[in-house]
């Protein structure tokens, strides 16, 4: 049942599009903010790149609607006028039935206002919380800041 419903809805939208525009010429309205910043409000942008736990994955106009936790890594949007790389601690991401997107990061940054020797500085710190860990909480934690510093280390060196 689902399938079949998945399908006649996935249907509906290829019917919308054929004839009138091809992938590259739609645009996905998309918002992005982080606690501290909003990034794109309502823009329109032509493909973002999202590191996700369950991969990294690609969103074009007519994406499935889908709901995902983004983890630490670089997001690439896709503008008219270029690209542009934010770098994200963790997050959620929403695609909407009508190709809208929508990106709330628990942290968020530019890759081009990231500094190499204060990420790498920050994974050392990281390394050393979980060497002093005295309980597994304690450890589980450093461990998710590592994960963090070092995709924070690839995005500034990178």
């Amino acid at each position: 049942m689902f399938a079949r419903s998945a399908a006649l809805r996935l249907s509906q939208q290829l019917s919308r599009a054929v004839g009138s525009r091809g992938y590259a010429d739609q645009a996905m309205s998309f918002t992005f903010a982080s606690q501290n910043q909003v990034f794109y409000n309502n823009a329109d942008v032509r493909q973002i790149d999202v590191p996700s736990f369950s991969g990294n994955f690609g969103i074009l106009p007519l994406h499935v609607p889908s709901l995902a936790v983004l983890k630490p890594g670089v997001i690439t949007v896709y503008e008219e006028s270029g690209s542009t790389k934010i770098f994200v601690s963790s997050g959620i991401i929403t695609i909407n039935e009508d190709s809208s997107v929508q990106i709330l990061a628990e942290e968020a940054v530019s890759v081009a206002d990231l500094d190499g020797p204060a990420s790498r500085d920050i994974l050392a710190k990281s390394l050393a919380l979980v060497a002093s860990a005295s309980t597994e909480e304690a450890k589980a934690e450093a461990l998710i800041a590592v994960e963090v510093a070092e995709e924070l280390v690839k995005a500034a060196e990178g």
